[in-house]
């Protein structure tokens, strides 16, 4: 009789600390206690998240080409505009390749330029739809546009779809301005394309 009783007494005094039914936490078992998630994990499973968190530690998507960067972009790194034409300055070199009847200007810097043009898109593209503007990187100036006889090959014509090719345009740059240039490619089409490329580089 004695041990039934303490037993009883046992079940009373549990009951009261757990308040018999009641769902305090603090008083389970701690294997039954589910550990809460670090504040900067994320579950992206949750259907709940809200859209602000997802996006910032569930969004795996990279950008759409449209969205690139269209500034600071270095010699050697490619260009899209939204329909598919793709452009890259490849570099800019000093020339000095003159025929007989070209002089060479002491005061400046004359150079080529090389632009890649890759036509991605599905339709052929008249290459006078882009113009080049060059400017001193350094300390402002604006290079004035040249044309050097050999090797030269301009931006003109039409460039099928599927088809790249290696374009030039030549200019000239006070050495006062020094050789850091800023290369805008600009393109004027019914399309209205509002992104002019800046790429950003050195005359070699």
């Amino acid at each position: 009789m004695r041990t039934r009783t303490a037993a009883t007494v046992a079940l009373v005094l549990a009951c009261s600390l757990s308040a018999c039914g009641g769902a305090d936490e603090s008083a389970a078992p701690k294997s039954t206690v589910t550990a809460s998630a670090p504040e900067h994990e994320v579950d992206c499973s949750d259907t709940s998240l809200n859209q602000a968190d997802w996006m910032e530690h569930c969004n795996t998507e990279t950008p759409a080409e449209s969205e690139a960067p269209s500034t600071d972009l270095a010699f050697g790194k490619p260009f899209a505009w939204p329909d598919g034409l793709e452009v890259t300055v490849l570099d800019a070199k000093v020339f000095s390749d003159w025929d007989e009847y070209e002089e060479p200007d002491s005061k400046s810097n004359e150079f080529r330029i090389r632009l890649k043009v890759d036509n991605k898109s599905k339709a052929s593209v008249d290459l006078s739809e882009l113009s080049v503007l060059v400017e001193g990187a350094t300390n402002g100036g604006m290079a004035a546009s040249s044309s050097f006889s050999k090797g030269s090959a301009p931006l003109e014509g039409r460039i099928a779809s599927g088809v790249s090719a290696v374009k030039t345009d030549d200019n000239a740059l006070e050495k006062r301005y020094g050789k850091d240039i800023v290369v805008t490619v600009q393109r004027t089409t019914d399309a209205g394309f509002e992104a002019f490329p800046e790429f950003t580089g050195t005359i070699k």
